[in-house]
């Protein structure tokens, strides 16, 4: 898991195991060992390593492409919570981990965003309006 990560998103930023090596100060032989799976990077280390991947510890450590559609690790900050399905009256189930991040709870309102082409957004009702006032007051100064 840790060793195909790291592989894969020093891969998909065009790194090098060097360019690794130097901003989190091993050798290119101890990024190598990571790699192999012979040895895997102390914790401030792995922080280090993560932080110049711009993935989560976490993620860097646990995440399973499996389970995730196959899709490679996630930057920091955002995620797939994976698939839901549409019923009958447009209604879906939001995954609960989103629900945990994004602190939505039952009897929260939505507001639902989207542009053409591009998809769909949704953001709790009440940060919207925060957000809208926030503009109407920028622009009426």
């Amino acid at each position: 898991m840790f060793k195909d990560n790291l592989i894969q998103l020093r891969k998909l930023q065009n790194m090098t195991q060097e360019d690794i090596a130097e901003k989190v100060g091993v050798s290119r032989q101890a990024v190598a060992k990571w790699e192999s799976g012979e040895t895997t990077p102390d914790l401030e280390k792995a922080r280090l390593l993560a932080g110049a991947l711009g993935v989560s510890l976490d993620d860097l450590t646990n995440y399973e492409p499996a389970e995730n559609m196959g899709l490679s690790v996630p930057p920091k900050g955002r995620y797939l919570f994976g698939v839901v399905t549409v019923g009958e009256k447009g209604q879906i189930v939001i995954p609960v981990k989103a629900r945990k991040v994004f602190d939505i709870s039952t009897g929260d309102q939505l507001v639902v965003l989207g542009k053409e082409g591009e998809g769909i957004a949704m953001i709790k009702s009440d940060e919207f309006l925060a957000l809208a006032d926030m503009i109407k007051g920028a622009e009426e100064r």
